[in-house]
């Protein structure tokens, strides 16, 4: 059997992909597997390979809403890509033939999985969000199925008869580790406990600036929690110098760590006992996984508002803190986070509350569906 993974830009996008690869490989051991991202120094460029997979590219790019100047000239290289990569989609099937084509999200899924539909190869779509972003709902006319990680309103799909809710997959490695063994991979020969910090895996310009603040007040307090915070690549140094501008220095105090990308994040999640992110339907399902309380931030930048409704979801069942960013402080945070961690038996009802969240069986009801498809 063969099969193409193709999604890109976010680890939202691609860790779904990487999951179900990883499922068809244990269920099919005879399956071939192709990724298909974008072109450039993209997300998956980094994540696929890593994992083992070998990855294709096509030339995709945003459409800009300004029209500006700069706008037209950005939408008219997009829309010469819209032509490229209709071309590169079509010579990727014909040399890989797949039986079938899945996409998980970002503009990079959209020409293969369109193409695909175009010759009646069996194709369907993953979309991890309440909101469909722009790519499902543009694929959603031509798929055999569109598989939702959350229950939404229908009526963003213009066929519901071949929408079905499975969840969103979840790496087998993200269930490697109890929360001592994590622990003690890390290196923690204490008891103090862990905050696991990460605002998306492109990180979040705002909450880097408040993270700043955070780890200070940490400081202040005497370092009574451990700190593991993912930057993202391209706000690390803005958080090292803003450490450095209050005369912080982190190799001084070894409870607080910076990273600029987690690729551990299963180890680090197994460990925490807190978990302060952004809204994405990916983390949602990472933290329903394991059970994992949280503080939910959601990015206000983001399609339709969506991570602001996956995260009332969650904070409406009990599971999660919902925070928004217009009125999150650094000591607001901090005093948040704070009550949090002196009171574990609402850590332990918000656990369980969020592990109700999302269905269990998401890997099971996402191969079965594709599997009938073939």
């Amino acid at each position: 059997m063969k099969i193409i993974f193709t999604c890109g830009g976010t680890a939202g996008h691609i860790s779904p992909a990487l999951a179900l690869a990883r499922l068809f490989q244990t269920r099919r051991p005879d399956s071939q597997i192709l990724f298909v991202g974008a072109a450039g120094e993209s997300m998956e460029s980094r994540l696929v390979p890593k994992e083992g997979f070998p990855l294709e590219r096509v030339e995709v790019s945003s459409f800009y809403r300004k029209l500006n100047w700069e706008g037209l000239r950005h939408n008219a290289k997009a829309l010469a890509d819209v032509a490229r990569s209709r071309v590169q989609a079509d010579r990727i099937l014909d040399d890989f033939q797949p039986d079938l084509v899945v996409g998980t999200g970002g503009y990079a899924s959209y020409p293969v999985t369109r193409q695909a539909a175009r010759r009646g190869i069996p194709t369907a779509i993953h979309e991890s969000n309440a909101v469909p972003g722009l790519t499902t709902r543009r694929l959603a006319k031509y798929v055999d199925r569109v598989m939702l990680g959350l229950p939404g309103d229908l009526s963003h799909y213009p066929h519901p008869e071949r929408v079905v809710v499975t969840g969103t997959p979840v790496r087998p490695d993200f269930f490697a580790h109890t929360r001592q063994e994590a622990r003690a991979q890390l290196g923690f020969s204490d008891d103090k406990p862990l905050v696991l910090a990460s605002w998306g895996s492109l990180g979040a310009e705002v909450m880097n600036r408040q993270m700043v603040d955070f780890l200070a007040l940490c400081i202040q307090a005497g370092c009574p929690f451990r700190v593991i915070h993912g930057s993202g690549e391209r706000y690390f140094d803005d958080v090292l110098e803003g450490l450095e501008r209050q005369d912080i220095h982190l190799s001084a105090h070894p409870e607080l760590e910076v990273r600029p990308y987690l690729y551990d994040m299963p180890l680090v999640m197994a460990a925490a006992d807190l978990v302060l992110c952004r809204a994405g339907a990916s983390t949602l399902s990472e933290l329903s996984a394991l059970g994992k309380p949280a503080v939910l931030i959601p990015s206000p930048n983001v399609t339709g508002d969506h991570q602001t409704k996956n995260a009332q979801a969650a904070a409406e069942k009990g599971g999660a803190v919902l925070l928004p960013e217009a009125r999150c402080t650094p000591q607001g945070l901090f005093d948040t986070v704070t009550a949090l961690l002196a009171d574990p038996p609402r850590r332990r009802e918000m656990g369980a509350a969020i592990a109700a969240l999302a269905p269990a069986d998401a890997h099971e009801r996402i191969y079965q569906t594709l599997m009938d498809l073939l």
